[in-house]
């Protein structure tokens, strides 16, 4: 059921605003509010899907009411209605965030359609919240450890800036969730997350993929092409694996960083760019730089916060929950009932040495869930889970 307030002060538009939309539609709940700053107690103590609120108004009158609103629930959608005199006015408020307005008297068809679309866009607006916090679970950090706790504490502190970080730590740690949580907790959470994965491009290609190119900078470039740091703009670009960047790809990202600025491959005309860069690698950079193949005022321009993720092995008190983690995830993937792990098996897991990590353990739950009993037992994790 949808919830419309209607702020009104005068009585008789009210109840024809009131009728027209109960008479509508049996799924429009209508509340009423006789003046501006009744309007807006009503607003701070429920929840609705649309206010239609009029202008003219005596203590508080709908632009203001309108600027109050957005400051405390900037979703809510607003309608307003407008006297003859007020349509600048009405226009007006569509600039600071109102949806639409009407005119008075309200013209039956004008006013349900308006209402409609309202609706539809609130009812829009919610489902892609709610799309978006389930695409973030995808990246949920698992884990209740001190390193893992001191490394959700940091990234609190870090995502609301613009500060660049570079994180560490072994193959199959999660450094990918914390670029993930860095951005999805930032200010460029409504803008794109561009990843780069350093290792897997051919280095003949990386400055091709990360800066653009134009048509006829090399033989298979056929068409102009954006590069990952014109994609990412106004959002986050993660750098992973960057210490098998080439030296020369280096000093473009370099500059990058230094003048928020860019060249496709081939052409000489500058392209600004607003990105923030989140890099990661498994290398020690700091020998990388000593042997001269990483820059050090590259690691330097990057490495402003950093962050270590650590090895299972030293985190091995968040092996429980992570096997209770990844036996839900696999179970709902699989459409089957979650599968109960013994004390025993469990314990036995916690004393494994994890090479892999969190990778690692994931796929042994896996094949645990797939081959062991009703329950995974000890015998199944001695079985199954080789070493």
């Amino acid at each position: 059921m949808s919830k419309i307030l209607v702020i009104e002060d005068e009585a008789a538009i009210r109840r024809v605003l009131v009728k027209i939309l109960t008479e509508e539609n049996n799924n429009y709940q209508v509340d009423e509010a006789g003046d501006g700053l009744e309007g807006m107690e009503v607003i701070k103590k429920n929840e609705y899907d649309l206010v239609l609120c009029d202008i003219k108004m005596p203590k508080m009158d709908g632009v203001e009411v309108l600027q109050a609103t957005k400051k405390i629930k900037p979703e809510l959608p607003f309608v307003m209605i407008s006297g003859h005199g007020d349509l600048e006015t009405a226009i007006n408020t569509m600039r600071m965030g109102a949806y639409d307005y009407i005119s008075k008297p309200p013209d039956l068809n004008r006013l349900l359609n308006t209402v409609r679309n309202a609706l539809d866009k609130k009812q829009l607006v919610t489902e892609n919240k709610q799309l978006k916090k389930k695409v973030s679970k995808n990246y949920e950090m698992i884990g209740e450890s001190k390193n893992i706790s001191l490394i959700k504490e940091m990234i609190e502190k870090v995502a609301p800036t613009d500060a660049r970080v570079m994180i560490t730590g072994p193959n199959g740690t999660g450094k990918e969730l914390v670029a993930h949580w860095l951005h999805q907790k930032s200010d460029r959470s409504g803008k794109p997350m561009v990843e780069v994965n350093c290792a897997a491009i051919p280095s003949e290609l990386i400055e091709s993929e990360l800066f653009g190119h134009i048509k006829g900078a090399f033989t298979s470039a056929v068409k102009d092409r954006a590069g990952k740091f014109e994609t990412a703009n106004g959002g986050t670009i993660f750098l992973d694996e960057i210490g098998d960047m080439s030296l020369s790809a280096q000093a473009k990202v370099l500059r990058a960083l230094q003048e928020n600025k860019i060249s496709r491959v081939g052409s000489d005309k500058d392209i600004k760019v607003d990105v923030r860069v989140v890099a990661a690698t498994n290398k020690d950079l700091k020998k990388e730089i000593e042997e001269g193949k990483f820059r050090e005022d590259l690691y330097h321009r990057l490495a402003v916060i950093l962050i270590d993720v650590p090895a299972l092995n030293d985190r091995r008190d968040d092996i429980p929950i992570l096997i209770g983690h990844f036996a839900k995830k696999i179970a709902s993937e699989q459409g089957n009932a979650v599968k109960k792990f013994t004390d025993k098996a469990i314990k036995l897991l916690q004393e494994y040495n994890w090479t892999g990590n969190v990778r690692e353990l994931r796929n042994v739950v896996e094949r645990l869930i797939i081959l062991g009993g009703k329950e995974v037992t000890e015998d199944d994790v001695k079985l199954f889970a080789s070493k």
